[in-house]
């Protein structure tokens, strides 16, 4: 049982001894202000103090400082008439509580309350949901444990506002599991409670669930509420379905308690519409309000910067200007955060120095919206900035500059935030942690990953479904299959976003059997695949030459599940015939195509003829990506080293002097290795690394071993018209070869080596890995461009096919 008593300082240091004044020292209050209530009008039941809400944080130290004085005794002889009818002791404390909590100073609230309990106050039902509210806001869910088991020992649980507020509480704390638990114990629900619990499973990104509890709602006898509706609109709006918007837009006229919707209501509604794209409707609905409020014209500006009508929401905003109604900071901050969202710098800019000019102050909120955007547009120099001038700096603040990070990848400096961020006393919370595993998974960096891993078990974070999805994309993508299997068979919450990323990896990893039964267990478990569980399923059967089987799922997406195949699926199926040299094939599906290709279905048909050497389809090819995107030097390079191949040097020379004329310049080769949780990046031929002698020397060595082992160096794919010997140097000093070397040389015997290279593992480096990894008895996982090669004892996983 919880304890009666929580083990709290009895301390009240926030009330600092010289802002208590005496108790005949002359009020700040504004009498002629404050209403008066008839002596026999009751105030609303499980409704806060209306004078709690009018008085400043100083009036209530001067209120706590006379009570002090006092002893709480003689309370009508505080010098404020409406506090006069709080007569009893606990009334008092009460309205303390409410006073701190409402001007922002929960930590005192729960002092107070702590000191309440120590004299023996009666605690009852209109306090613990203050106390609550104040655990909320200080995210302090021990406490709020506490004051849960005393509610119980007390019979208060019964009371459907102390419920509410435990729900609220365990919500805002992230504990969701915990609210709902209060949810289904509560013998008594009302509108509230299902619009709580709706709330905030929205806010917690869980729309299965919260689509769960709605559907729960319809088939008890509860009248749906205004705010209840405007909470299942805005969590249609999250999920941002337009299949699901027009359905809700009719439940809300259907239960609607007038003929005309309330502005709040249309503005919710036009909020939905047009995250689900549909701004004539979002449009329409904004055109018909007889009296727009400021909400209404931000949620349509906002709206238009989502859909990334950018012209038409700068145009709003001018006419909202016009019509003299002054944009507020949550216009501004909604029109920050679409900017980031789509990536439209220029008019954050803007906006940004509209705020500035106009005075607005730059609260933590719109501060942290700033620095999001700047993030989200790769200018992480600025939003640094921004993020060091901050004074204070919230969870969201934190997480924002190590999102930052990880669209930079950054990852030393990500990792660097991450612990002041826990020096500081700010709890991390889910996002916080995805951002991390997603720049681990990024970098490889399997070694961190397991770190934050254990980060998020210590720091007892919530772990949901999303965030169990970022373990398993970050464990496949650091190369450890099987520890992305253990995560993905721990979790009995499975949504179809966890069943990708395991089908994904599998295909990845080479592992296309293993991805094709995971979907088959799917299937018995009567989970509907959605379209990117059919990319994953290609790019497994692509990687594995499986072309049958490839065929035969393109098939029954269309046939048996009746999904549209979309250009990444023809993408897919088109690299699948190319890398099994079913070149025509792949080029006849091109021209069959539904819809105009795109650079990655060309560039996959690209691909697919130098792997098999053939010139006259690849030129076809490259001719219409440079069509497309005529500046990507990508494209130029492959088809020259497509002529070179073919030892048509006159053609190579003609493509590398039009790249140098255009100023283009090739993607440069690099190649990184995590050692120690420190993640090192080799470029070809580098020399500049603190280790260079060691790394040289260590190569040496690798090659004279290799010479004994019978390797010979593939000079065919050094497209370069050179001698031969320096085709050998230049194998030599491939940057997965370096980083192979500085492995060697930097871990204990036996400990397996991990690589990432941004670009294809090159025939040689792949034969030459072979080797290496039986002749120093080392696993060796190298992570390229297309996919992962596992390396033991003189064989790769993928079967010499990639």
């Amino acid at each position: 049982m919880v304890p009666t008593r929580p083990n709290l300082s009895s301390s009240l240091l926030p009330i600092k001894i010289q802002a208590l004044q005496q108790p005949n020292a002359p009020f700040i209050f504004n009498l002629a202000k404050q209403q008066k209530h008839h002596p026999h009008q009751q105030l609303p039941k499980k409704t806060p103090n209306p004078i709690s809400e009018q008085i400043t944080l100083d009036q209530t130290r001067q209120i706590h400082a006379l009570m002090l004085k006092t002893h709480f005794q003689n309370i009508n002889s505080i010098p404020f008439s409406p506090f006069q009818s709080y007569s009893s002791l606990s009334s008092c404390y009460n309205f303390l509580i409410t006073s701190y909590i409402m001007n922002y100073q929960p930590n005192v609230a729960l002092h107070m309350y702590a000191q309440m309990r120590r004299v023996d106050a009666e605690v009852d039902g209109f306090i613990i949901p203050s106390v609550l509210k104040a655990c909320s806001r200080a995210c302090w869910v021990q406490l709020g444990k506490e004051v849960h088991g005393f509610a119980l020992k007390s019979g208060l649980d019964f009371d459907v506002f102390v419920g509410n507020a435990l729900i609220q509480m365990y919500s805002e704390c992230g504990r969701v599991e915990s609210a709902r638990d209060v949810f289904d114990k509560m013998p008594e629900r009302d509108v509230v409670s299902w619009g709580t619990m709706i709330r905030n499973y929205g806010r917690h990104r869980m729309f299965d669930e919260a689509l769960g509890i709605i559907r729960e709602m319809h088939h008890c006898p509860v009248k749906t509420s205004e705010a209840a509706m405007i909470g299942m609109v805005n969590l249609f709006a999250d999920i941002a379905n337009s299949k699901w918007a027009k359905p809700m837009h009719a439940y809300v006229i259907k239960n609607s308690n007038t003929t005309q919707l309330g502005v709040t209501v249309t503005t919710a509604l036009i909020d939905l519409h047009a995250k689900c794209g549909d701004l004539a409707l979002a449009r329409s609905l904004f055109d018909g309000l007889a009296q727009k409020t400021i909400v209404s014209w931000t949620a349509m500006t906002a709206g238009y910067i989502h859909c990334n009508e950018l012209e038409e929401g700068v145009k709003l905003f001018a006419e909202m200007v016009a019509a003299e109604v002054l944009p507020n900071e949550v216009t501004i901050l909604s029109m920050i955060i679409g900017c980031g969202q789509v990536g439209a710098l220029e008019l954050g800019r803007q906006l940004h120095a509209y705020a500035l000019r106009n005075g607005f102050v730059m609260s933590l909120a719109l501060t942290t919206a700033l620095l999001d955007m700047y993030g989200k547009c790769s200018r992480f120099g600025v939003a640094r900035a921004i993020f060091n001038s901050m004074e204070s700096k919230d969870v969201m603040a934190w997480t924002a500059i190590i999102s930052s990070c990880t669209k930079a990848n950054y990852i030393h400096e990500a990792i660097d935030h991450f612990v002041k961020m826990r020096n500081a006393g700010v709890r991390p919370n889910q996002v916080t942690m995805v951002s991390l595993l997603s720049l681990c998974a990024e970098a490889a960096a399997l070694d961190i990953g397991k770190w934050i891993h254990a980060c998020i078990y210590n720091q007892r974070i919530e772990v949901d479904v999303v965030l169990k999805t970022a373990l398993v994309d970050m464990y496949a993508k650091c190369g450890d299959i099987d520890g992305a299997y253990k995560v993905f068979y721990a979790s009995m919450d499975r949504d179809i976003c966890i069943w990708n990323a395991m089908m994904t990896g599998y295909g990845m990893h080479g592992f296309s059997n293993e991805a094709l039964e995971l979907f088959a267990d799917m299937q018995r478990l009567g989970i509907a695949p959605n379209d990117v569980t059919f990319i994953g399923l290609l790019h497994a059967c692509s990687h594995a030459g499986m072309v049958e089987e490839g065929k035969r799922v393109f098939g029954n997406m269309v046939n048996s599940y009746g999904l549209v195949p979309k250009i990444e699926h023809y993408g897919c199926m088109v690299d699948l015939l190319g890398r099994s040299g079913l070149l025509q094939e792949a080029h006849e599906m091109i021209e069959s195509m539904p819809m105009k290709p795109n650079t990655a279905v060309w560039g996959a048909l690209l691909a697919a003829c130098k792997l098999h050497k053939n010139p006259t389809l690849g030129q076809l090819a490259a001719q219409k990506l440079l069509e497309i995107d005529p500046k990507n030097c990508g494209y130029n390079v492959l088809m020259s080293n497509i002529y070179a191949a073919a030892n048509r040097w006159t053609d190579v020379a003609v493509i590398r002097t039009a790249m140098k004329n255009k100023q283009m310049r090739k993607e440069p080769g690099f190649s990184s290795i995590e050692v120690n949780g420190s993640v090192h990046e080799f470029m070809m031929g580098d020399q500049v690394h603190p280790h260079t002698e060691q790394i040289n020397d260590m190569l040496v060595e690798m090659m004279k071993k290799l010479r004994e082992a019978g390797y010979k160096p593939d000079t065919s794919i050094v497209l370069l018209n050179v001698d031969e010997e320096e085709k050998e140097t230049s194998l030599t000093f491939h940057s997965e070869k370096i980083a192979m070397a500085f492995g060697l040389i930097s871990t204990a015997p036996s400990t397996p080596i991990r690589i990432v290279k941004n670009l294809r593992v090159c025939d040689d480096c792949h034969t030459a890995t072979k080797l290496l990894s039986k002749i120093y008895g080392r696993s060796i996982t190298v992570r390229d461009r297309n996919r992962f090669h596992h390396f033991r004892e003189g064989s790769c996983s993928c079967g010499d096919y990639w």
